[in-house]
C-alpha cells in the first residue's frame, strides 16, 4: 500500500479505498491482501483451537493465562478487523446512498453480523469474567470462514435461491409428522399410553423414523402400527432425497454461475477482448480454460511447439529468450505470434508470481479468429504493432524462428 500523505491520515479517501481494496478483494498469493486473509485465518484458527482445549480441565489448568491472552487477542484482531470494514464500506455499496446507509447496510447484512458476533459476545464475556461461558462462544469466529472460502458463501447462496422450495420441504415434512404421529396415537395409544398416548409424544416417534434415525425409544407393537411405520419410512427417504436434491442442484447452479462471473471479469481484464460484445465473449468463454500456476512454475520451455495462446488475467509471468528476458504482466497476453506462424517457443515461460492465466489452444484460435473477423483483425493489427517493437516479445520470438528454420530451408 503507498504511504498516506502526511497531514491527512483517514481522511484521506484514496487510503480508505486502498484499505476497501485490501479487505474486500480477493487477491493472489503474493499480494498483501492474501498476506492479510491468511492472517485473519491463523487468527480464527488459533481462537477456534484455543477455545477447545480450554474446555478440558487438564490443559486449561496448565496453560490457561495462555487461551486467555490468545482470546484477548482475538477480539483485538477482530474488533479491529470489523472498525475498518464499518468504515471503509462507505461508497462503495450499489445503492450509492449516504455513508451511514452504507455502513448501516454492512452492520445489518449477514457478513456483517458474523464479524460482529465473532468478537462482541467474547468481549462482553471477558468483560464479565465467564469463563465456561466463553468456552462454549468459541465457534462463532468459525463462520468467519464463509467470507474467505467460496465454496461456503456458494452454499449460502443457493440455500437463499432456494429458500421458498425448501421452506415448502418444511411444511411438507410438518404435515408427514403430523399425519403419521395422528395415525399411530389413534391406533397406540390405548396400547403404549406412556409413549405414545398423545398426538406431541408420537410426533417424536414420527420425527425419528422420518429422519431415518430410528433409535428405537419408541416402536409400535401392533400389526397396523407397524404397517403404517413401513409407510412413514419409506416416506423418510423421500423427505430427505428432496431438499437434498433442491440444495444439490441450486448449489452446482450457483457454482456454474459464479465461474461464469469469474471468467468474465478475468476476461473483462484483458484488453483484447474489451472491444467486443457481450455474445462475443459468451462465445469465447465457452473455449477458454482457466489455468493457475504457482511461482517458478514452468509454463512452456524453448523449442516446444506452440499450442496455445495464454492470456495473463493477474499475475506475472518471465519469458526466458535467447538474447533477453521479458517480463508480462496483467492484462498482457502472448502466443499468438507463434500460433499465427506457426513457429515453435523461443523461449521458456516461468511464473515470478503466483499467476491466473486464461489458454486459449491452438484449434480453437484459428477457428475463432475464422468465426470473429473483428477479433481477427484485432489480433493481427496488436501482432503488427508487437512486430514493430523491438523491445517485445513477439518480434524476438519471431526473429529467433525464422533464424532458426532458415538453415533448415
Amino acid at each position: 500500500m503507498a504511504p498516506v500523505p502526511r497531514g491527512r491520515g483517514l481522511r484521506d479517501p484514496e487510503f480508505r479505498d486502498r484499505l476497501y481494496d485490501l479487505l474486500e478483494h480477493d487477491p493472489l498469493a503474493y499480494s498483501v491482501g492474501s498476506r492479510f486473509i491468511q492472517l485473519i485465518i491463523g487468527v480464527i484458527v488459533l481462537n477456534v483451537a484455543a477455545m477447545i482445549l480450554a474446555s478440558v480441565p487438564e490443559f486449561d489448568a496448565q496453560f490457561g493465562t495462555l487461551f486467555a491472552g490468545i482470546t484477548v487477542l482475538s477480539v483485538i484482531v477482530f474488533a479491529l478487523e470489523y472498525a475498518a470494514r464499518l468504515w471503509t464500506v462507505a461508497g462503495h455499496t450499489q445503492r450509492k446512498g449516504s455513508a451511514l446507509a452504507d455502513r448501516l447496510g454492512y452492520a445489518f447484512s449477514a457478513l456483517g453480523i458474523i464479524d460482529l458476533m465473532a468478537f462482541l459476545p467474547a468481549a462482553i464475556v471477558l468483560a464479565t469474567g465467564g469463563h465456561a461461558t466463553l468456552a462454549a462462544l468459541g465457534v462463532l469466529p468459525f463462520f468467519k470462514l464463509i467470507r474467505y472460502s467460496p465454496a461456503m458463501r456458494s452454499l449460502l447462496a443457493a440455500v437463499h435461491a432456494e429458500r421458498r422450495a425448501l421452506v415448502g420441504c418444511i411444511v411438507i415434512l410438518i404435515g408427514a409428522v403430523l399425519t403419521f404421529a395422528s395415525l399411530l396415537y389413534a391406533i397406540e395409544r390405548d396400547v403404549q399410553p406412556d409413549k405414545l398416548g398423545t398426538i406431541p409424544q408420537a410426533m417424536w416417534w414420527a420425527i425419528v423414523t422420518l429422519g431415518t434415525v430410528g433409535y428405537g425409544d419408541v416402536v409400535p407393537v401392533t400389526p397396523l402400527g407397524k404397517f403404517v411405520s413401513t409407510f412413514a419410512i419409506i416416506a423418510g427417504f423421500a423427505m430427505i432425497a428432496l431438499p437434498v436434491a433442491i440444495i444439490s442442484t441450486a448449489f452446482a447452479e450457483e457454482v456454474k454461475r459464479r465461474d461464469f462471473v469469474v471468467t468474465w471479469g478475468m476476461l473483462a481484464r484483458v484488453p483484447l477482448f474489451s472491444h467486443l460484445s457481450a455474445a462475443e465473449i459468451a462465445d469465447i468463454m465457452r473455449l477458454l480454460r482457466a489455468r493457475t500456476i504457482e511461482q517458478g512454475e514452468i509454463l512452456v520451455r524453448r523449442g516446444d511447439v506452440a499450442s496455445s495462446m495464454y492470456f495473463i488475467t493477474a499475475g506475472e509471468v518471465e519469458i526466458a529468450l535467447p538474447s533477453q528476458h521479458v517480463r508480462l504482466a496483467d492484462g498482457t497476453f502472448f502466443g499468438e505470434i507463434a500460433l499465427l506462424h506457426k513457429t515453435k517457443r523461443s523461449g521458456t515461460v516461468t511464473a515470478t508470481r503466483k499467476s491466473r492465466l486464461l489458454v486459449l489452444d491452438a484449434q480453437d484460435f484459428h477457428a475463432l479468429i475464422e468465426r470473429m473477423p473483428t477479433l481477427a483483425d484485432h489480433v493481427h493489427t496488436t501482432a503488427k504493432a508487437r512486430l514493430a517493437d523491438t523491445g517485445d516479445l513477439a518480434l524476438a520470438e519471431l526473429a529467433q524462428a525464422e533464424k532458426e528454420a532458415g538453415p533448415a530451408g
